[in-house]
């Protein structure tokens, strides 16, 4: 399999699908002649032209709003907004209008939506351009959240997005564009809603996705020098969570911790948590620790904002902790 980055699976994922169905277009501030601001969509326009690669304003709610509209009279809509930040902005379209509209309407039309949006820290853009707000999105039903960990499943649940016919947001996370991984040569498909094994392990399960991927498989590592074998399961989508690989996983090593990068209070890993206290509680050997960001804005100095981001030795000792 070929080896290439994460922009890179993306920006494969979209082209495959503008050339498989002329109903797919791409709007979104600067992603046009521009390219993207992270080049996903650089030499696209070249190609598909201003119909089908349409620069916007600065505009959430008219990117969200127009990006709706469109996906309501049988296009595929692909909105980019240049980071999930931005998001809080169209909060109204993407979370009170997109989820619902077809239910409301008692299934009158569909809504093949995606937004690709941009979160998380580590690049110094300050405290409201690097939050990971996954959490409040993947609350609503009727919006489905999908975050990917690697390249492979970038592209292949990328390419089950645009083909859905339901409002998805897909979170991209900004520090991994240049991450490289196997991905497949040829036509394949991922399915939204589906966590998956990402090391196999029988001392503890690590559960995480998106960037606590990278981090928990670098922990992992380091926990096997010393002969501790962790489980990491990657969930993959937010919404619709599939719990399934998570608790069979905790029911063989009875003991786990969740690692993700948003805030820990009523974040994603205190829902994983009260799902493995609900339905394996007769599993549990030890009490579970959540891995997370600190709980302040996040800041714009490097050696501070590294220090409030969840970390590869706050894994290491987190699962030491829990295997006391």
């Amino acid at each position: 399999m070929a080896k290439i980055t994460m922009r890179e699976a993306i920006s494969q994922a979209l082209m495959e699908e503008m050339d498989r169905d002329p109903a797919v277009f791409i709007m979104g501030e600067e992603v046009g002649v521009w390219g993207g601001t992270y080049a996903v969509t650089k030499g696209f326009y070249d190609k598909y032209g201003p119909d089908r690669i349409k620069d916007t304003p600065i505009a959430e709610n008219a990117i969200i709003g127009g990006a709706i509209g469109a996906a309501m009279v049988g296009q595929r809509p692909v909105a980019e907004l240049m980071t999930i930040n931005f998001a809080f902005s169209a909060m109204d379209y993407i979370v009170n209008q997109a989820p619902k509209l077809r239910y409301m309407f008692g299934g009158q039309f569909m809504l093949p939506l995606v937004i690709r949006a941009v979160g998380g820290g580590g690049r110094q853009l300050g405290a409201t351009h690097s939050q990971t707000p996954d959490a409040v999105f993947a609350h609503f039903p009727g919006l489905k959240v999908v975050s990917p960990g690697t390249p492979e499943d970038a592209k292949g649940l990328l390419k089950s997005a645009i083909r859905s016919n339901d409002p998805i947001l897909f979170i991209e996370h900004a520090t991994m564009y240049q991450v490289r991984g196997e991905v497949p040569e040829g036509e394949y498909t991922i399915p939204i809603g589906k966590s998956k094994i990402q090391r196999e392990g029988s001392d503890l399960t690590i559960v995480t996705y998106c960037k606590g991927l990278e981090l928990s498989m670098k922990a992992a590592d380091e926990l096997a020098k010393e002969g501790i074998q962790a489980e990491i399961v990657d969930l993959r989508t937010l919404r619709p969570l599939d719990m399934e690989p998570v608790l069979e996983s905790f029911k063989k090593t009875n003991r786990a911790i969740v690692v993700e990068e948003g805030w820990k209070s009523y974040g994603v890993g205190a829902e994983i948590v009260s799902r493995i206290y609900e339905e394996a509680f007769d599993y549990v050997d030890a009490p579970i620790i959540r891995v997370a960001q600190k709980e302040v804005p996040l800041p714009y100095n490097r050696t501070l904002e590294q220090a409030a981001l969840p970390q590869v030795h706050d894994i290491v000792t987190a699962a030491k902790e829990v295997l006391k």
